[in-house]
């Protein structure tokens, strides 16, 4: 609680103490008007000046307007405890939206708290504290125990945990080590960590962070500007309806029935149904589910850039993947040495040492596989064929290492693999010595995520990939999903998306997740966009709607669950605010509510709106 709502309770709570013991004092006249007074100010006086404010600015019609006039004209009528009444629980309505907001609000400062507020950069020998903005794209710098990691980088001297759960909602902190990437807004628990820094601080992963949480209240939902167009001219209309109620029907009686015009009992129920129509529940409670939604997903690690892809999320009804990097790890492994002619880890050894001098992801997982350092003495020979392979000599014996054309070309009858990877054939002296299968690994929550989708009623999931067919087939079984398409350019996968956009309803909406580079326009041509974040390229997170901040792919069904809960809290809101004033207002104008049902009306259902607003910061784990 800050200072100024503190300040706003206690007025409340002493206004409220004077109004219960003045209403308890046996006094009439002028003492009693004189003392209701008192609370009135205490409480009101703020209302009165923003509503003189708006009558001078030419900005009549709002909130403040109406209770002051309401409220003013209950006094004028002698009705000193309503009068009161109606302001105090006014107060209590608006302190109670203050303090969900700013609940909402600390939910999402606690992304900004990542914002490093230096960093300290090793220069001519010594360690200089500098703004992280200073520091150069090559800086080496210095993170301690318990500092947070201000700039991206590469780890060049150093062993550590580093605690990433300000991004990605994850309390599991993550083992770095020499030649480990490390990301801006991270916290290292442990060792002291020297980096060699790969971004300027204005293209790290805090900045984009911070940024993308700063603008994304400036985009609105649809829902949310019916709201704001529906207070325009509503609250105009019930002001001039009440004036009507006040003037029209007292006119009627004298002109029409020659009966006594009661005025005092009209203007009673124009002023009742001022106060009932005040739309503070709809202007308040459904920006606050929104920014309640965003700031639930943020702390789970999911960043929606407004509250407009928050409503898209909801309607979510085809998801399309990505497949590597997205539900694959994009991590290449050595998975199974077949139909070898002498022992594995042989065959293995010279496959590495003849692929020691390529920087092909495949070599470095034969290299990783083999799991020592290769012995450069022993390789000599090296020639590299593009698209086929290498050859090498390895211990004097003629190694060749790479597909089936390399073995075509060479002469060498192979034998062709029946499961779905990249296939290494191995010769050795000219005789086909077996093959190696490596293949890319299945994200640990992949398949959760495809179960989860479906389970949230997602009509069809795809997976989209520049993968062979056997090895698109083979994840896209590994992982349930029925639909797939392989062998695809980056122009191709924007033709299948746009192929499914034409398919489906208008307010279904079409999502697609991916990481890479060669992802961004179809993120961009996607009704929703979904960044893997934390790993993906900066151009997929520019591109992208949704960032995830751990490429944790059951992420996106998540997010799915909390922008329905959001909607769901929108609509309960709209539904429940417009149906009790409706209600109330008939009554009203019948005469059959008074001032205290009216007051129910305004600033029940507000804090009753406001209180459900809040269920949208609170996310489960699971």
């Amino acid at each position: 609680m800050n200072k100024k709502q503190k300040k706003a309770l206690f007025r409340i709570l002493a206004s409220g103490a004077l109004f219960l013991l003045v209403s308890l004092l046996p006094v009439d006249g002028a003492l009693r008007f004189g003392l209701f007074m008192i609370p009135y100010l205490i409480i009101g006086s703020d209302i009165l000046k923003k509503a003189g404010k708006g009558i001078c600015n030419r900005q009549v019609f709002d909130e403040n307007f109406l209770m002051a006039v309401a409220t003013v004209g209950a006094i004028a009528l002698g009705e000193y405890a309503e009068g009161v009444a109606v302001m105090l629980f006014y107060q209590i309505g608006e302190w109670f939206q203050s303090y969900a907001v700013g609940k909402s609000r600390r939910n999402i400062s606690a992304l900004m708290d990542i914002r490093p507020d230096c960093a300290d950069v090793e220069r001519d020998g010594g360690i200089v504290r500098v703004d992280p903005e200073e520091v150069e794209v090559g800086s080496v710098i210095v993170v301690r125990p318990g500092g947070k990691i201000p700039i991206d980088g590469v780890v060049i001297e150093g062993r550590s945990t580093v605690d990433a759960s300000a991004l990605t909602g994850e309390s599991l902190p993550q083992e770095v080590e020499v030649g480990s990437a490390v990301i801006s807004g991270c916290i290292n628990r442990s060792g002291a960590l020297r980096i060699q820094t790969t971004k300027e601080f204005g293209a790290s992963t805090v900045s984009k962070i911070l940024e993308l949480v700063e603008h994304a209240s400036s985009k609105k939902a649809k829902s949310e500007n019916f709201i704001s167009r529906f207070a325009r001219y509503y609250t105009p209309a019930v002001c001039y309806g009440a004036l009507a109620l006040a003037v029209l029907p007292p006119l009627a009686r004298m002109v029409f029935f020659n009966a006594d015009p009661q005025w005092q009992q009209w203007l009673y129920r124009a002023l009742t149904f001022l106060v009932i129509s005040c739309p503070c529940a709809l202007v308040i409670s459904i920006p606050l589910s929104f920014f309640a939604g965003i700031g639930g997903a943020g702390k789970a690690g999911i960043l929606v850039k407004g509250s407009n892809y928050l409503e898209m999320l909801a309607a979510a009804k085809y998801v399309v993947f990505d497949k590597t990097g997205t539900l694959t790890q994009g991590v290449f492994e050595v998975n199974g040495i077949h139909h070898s002619k002498m022992e594995e880890e042989k065959l293995l050894e010279y496959a590495a040492l003849a692929e020691s001098y390529s920087t092909h992801p495949i070599s470095k997982s034969l290299l990783k596989a083999y799991g020592m350092e290769p012995d450069l003495k022993r390789v000599s020979d090296v020639r590299e064929i593009g698209g086929n392979g290498v050859t090498a000599s390895v211990d004097g014996r003629a190694v060749a290492a790479g597909n089936g054309k390399l073995m075509e070309r060479l002469g060498i009858s192979y034998q062709e693999c029946t499961q779905a990877g990249t296939v290494v054939h191995v010769a050795i002296d000219g005789s086909y010595a077996g093959h190696i299968l490596i293949s890319d690994r299945i994200k640990p929550h992949a398949k959760e995520a495809i179960l989860e989708l479906k389970k949230c009623g997602v009509k069809e999931i795809v997976m989209l990939t520049g993968d062979a067919f056997a090895a698109a087939a083979q994840t896209a079984e590994a992982l349930g999903i029925e639909t797939f398409y392989s062998g695809l350019l980056p122009a191709d996968k924007v033709e299948k998306v746009e192929e499914l956009l034409s398919r489906k309803k208008e307010k279904e909406k079409l999502a697609f997740a991916g990481d890479g580079i060669n992802d961004a326009p179809v993120l961009a041509r996607a009704d929703l966009g979904i960044a893997m974040g934390a790993l993906g390229s900066d151009a997929a997170i520019e591109a992208a709607d949704v960032v995830l901040m751990d490429d944790d792919p059951a992420k996106i069904a998540k997010a799915v669950r909390i922008s329905r809960k959001c909607m769901r809290i929108v609509y309960e809101n709209i539904y429940f605010a417009i149906g009790v004033k409706l209600l109330c207002l008939a009554l009203g104008a019948l005469g059959i509510a008074n001032m205290w049902l009216a007051i129910f009306a305004d600033v029940g259902v507000m804090a009753l709106a406001v209180l459900n607003a809040i269920r949208a910061l609170f996310v489960k784990r699971s």
